[in-house]
């Protein structure tokens, strides 16, 4: 038992790191180190950068299709929450704290349980109309519920908000089904935080880094589905 509970760890947390390809390293690294430089310039919140950097790394793996990916988003998640809250952006703090957060925990069950062989990588679903279906309606029914929670709150850019939550409800949903447009719905929302975040910067230059933070995501999600396309055809062979 001991000897099979070794193995799933490792398997989980340092496997992941050895089967990052030179270019995933390098895009890894170069990614980190926009984020690190461009945090450094502007000394903004440890936490925001801690944040962003945890999130550049939780993607590389989720191209992979590494559980571990699923993890750093729960991580992600979390210290994301915690800087939305203190910049009273709270439809991304109920984004990420009610939903995104909780669909990671899920998807990394999915993903534990859905190993292809003994590649290191998740195995790759197809979707069936009836599951796109379903998916598409709980998108509609999640934004309708925490778009009137925002609009509630009274939030500042409510409809970016409320874009922001159907992207980051789709992708996190596809991704627990173990789709490879998981990626597009992330890239989407990645888009819609960009516009979010430079709306911020233009009031106040310190959250450039944050536009930085979110164009570096958007790299790696299309790279993500790249891989995911990749993955699919080599599973079907």
């Amino acid at each position: 038992m001991k000897h099979k509970s070794a193995h799933f760890l490792r398997e989980l947390f340092l496997t992941p790191f050895t089967r990052l390809t030179k270019f995933e390293l390098a895009l890894w690294l170069t990614s980190a180190a926009i984020i690190a430089v461009s945090f450094a310039l502007i000394r903004e919140n440890p936490i925001t950068l801690a944040a962003s950097l945890v999130g550049v790394t939780a993607l590389i793996f989720l191209a992979r299709g590494a559980a571990l990916g699923q993890i750093l988003i729960l991580l992600f998640s979390i210290l994301y929450g915690i800087v939305s809250f203190q910049l009273r952006y709270w439809g991304e703090m109920l984004t990420y704290l009610c939903m995104t957060a909780p669909m990671a925990i899920f998807a990394l069950i999915s993903w534990v349980r859905h190993p292809y062989k003994d590649s290191g990588e998740v195995a790759v679903q197809k979707l069936s109309k009836k599951t796109v279906l379903v998916t598409l309606a709980l998108t509609v029914l999640a934004t309708a519920v925490f778009g009137t929670l925002l609009w509630l709150l009274d939030t500042p850019n409510l409809a970016v908000s409320i874009l922001s939550i159907s992207t980051s409800f789709l992708a996190a949903t596809l991704t627990f089904l173990r789709s490879p447009y998981y990626a597009l719905g992330y890239a989407a929302n990645d888009v819609v935080l960009i516009v979010l975040w430079v709306i911020a910067a233009i009031g106040d230059a310190v959250f450039l880094p944050m536009v930085l933070c979110f164009v570096t995501f958007l790299v790696n999600d299309l790279y993500g589905f790249y891989c995911w396309r990749k993955m699919e055809r080599r599973q079907e062979e």
